[in-house]
């Protein structure tokens, strides 16, 4: 059978971005085939490379230079390092856009119209470049002009004002995810965007300015809680772990631990209450459906903990497992990894390194059937790729790197 070509092979994107929402948009794409040059500033590069400890182990267990944080979100990309606030580094970055199908960037909105890196400037050289921006507030609106980051766009953006304790128990208070949800979730986005505007230019020829930004990404995240105020006109507030619109959905303690129960319809409700014992309050009126267990919620979640809290842990689980109700753990990273579906499914992938050790990794959780995600190469060392792209893409040996780039 003859080998297929990866869905993005023959694409070209210019990465310009750092930190986490545009390369985490970018790692999709070289995923999924694209060669993506990742352009860092000489002698520093991208931001993350120094947001450590923990670094990478050398093969005699030793830390390298690698932070933990760059290596989440850079493999399958090439490194070159560039000056863009250098005249000849701008115009080389100029001659490299005029190559590629896409370029990425994550500057503050008019950042690069000095450089001649914008939009305007390289669409004018390449009118088939699909160009996305990706900042804090997007393009325009009053806050156009302002960075953003993540953490301040959890609170801006409503998330923390629905995450945490409900008001009035230990530890109430707002709380943002453990993770750069907003980041991640605008990367996504991003490279949504970019596969569209590339299906388009295959109709057209044109390429387009794309103006994604973590606030509004981070608003449209919220999903049924922001229907849920459409319709009511009521702001959600916090609510712990439970569901706001689904009882019981949350987490109850056993006697030796946690656990997590999901019912998402009546039928389930009805197996969870056979399994745990209490087949009386299937039946009853203030818990018949889903409608009445909301409006009932602090009654019958009062019931049900002083069930819970009389089994243990994985009991509970093999018990409502074996009537599928929905149920699971809360694991820790380390029991995640442990976990054996997520080894079933390689979740995580070792690719060898140039520093003579494997690079950890978090395998994409892309599947295809035809074309798989390749992992071709471990998250670049700064500079590692530059003479070898100067020369592929624009045909430029080692004397004429040096001298207008001198390096």
């Amino acid at each position: 059978m003859t080998a297929r070509r990866a869905p993005l092979d023959g694409i070209r994107v210019l990465d310009l971005s750092r930190i986490l929402a545009g390369p985490w948009c970018t790692q999709n794409l070289a995923d999924l085939g694209a060669d993506v040059i990742k352009v860092e500033r000489p002698g520093a590069g991208d931001d993350t490379r120094g947001w450590g400890p923990p670094y990478m182990k050398d093969a005699d267990g030793e830390d390298t230079t690698e932070a933990a944080y760059y290596l989440s979100t850079n493999r399958n990309k090439r490194s070159i390092e560039i000056d863009m606030a250098t005249p000849e580094g701008a115009q080389v970055l100029r001659e490299l856009a005029c190559h590629c199908d896409v370029v990425v960037e994550n500057f503050k909105v008019g950042g690069l119209a000095r450089y001649g890196l914008d939009y305007a400037s390289l669409n004018a050289l390449n009118p088939a470049l699909v160009y996305c921006s990706i900042t804090g507030f997007g393009q325009d609106g009053p806050y156009a002009t302002r960075p953003g980051y993540d953490f301040m766009i959890q609170g801006m953006g409503g998330l923390m004002s629905i995450t945490g304790e409900r008001d009035g128990l230990p530890g109430a208070g707002p709380q943002k995810a453990g993770v750069a949800v907003t980041d991640i979730v605008t990367g996504m986005y991003a490279s949504v965007a970019i596969l569209a505007a590339l299906t388009e230019r295959g109709r057209s020829g044109l390429g387009q300015h794309l103006d994604i930004s973590l606030l509004d990404c981070h608003v449209a995240l919220l999903a049924n809680q922001n229907s849920n105020f459409f319709t009511s006109g009521v702001a959600p507030q916090r609510a712990g772990n439970a569901h706001q619109n689904v009882v019981p959905y949350q987490v109850f303690a056993a006697s030796d631990g946690h656990l997590i129960v999901a019912t998402g319809n009546d039928s389930q409700y009805r197996a969870y209450c056979r399994a745990i014992g209490a087949p009386e309050l299937a039946e009853d009126e203030r818990f018949i459906d889903n409608r009445r267990r909301v409006i009932n919620r602090d009654v019958l979640v009062g019931l049900l903990t002083d069930i819970m809290k009389q089994g243990r842990r994985d009991d509970w689980l093999a018990r409502l497992e074996a009537v599928g109700v929905p149920c699971g753990p809360i694991n820790d990273i380390s029991q995640v990894f442990d976990d054996p579906q997520v080894k079933a499914r390689g979740l995580r992938v070792d690719m060898p390194h140039p520093a003579g050790t494997t690079a950890p990794v978090t395998a994409s959780p892309l599947r295809f059937s035809e074309t798989p995600v390749e992992y071709r190469h471990a998250p670049p060392r700064l500079g590692e790729h530059t003479a070898q792209v100067l020369a592929e893409v624009l045909g430029m040996d080692d004397a004429e790197r040096r001298r207008r780039l001198g390096s």
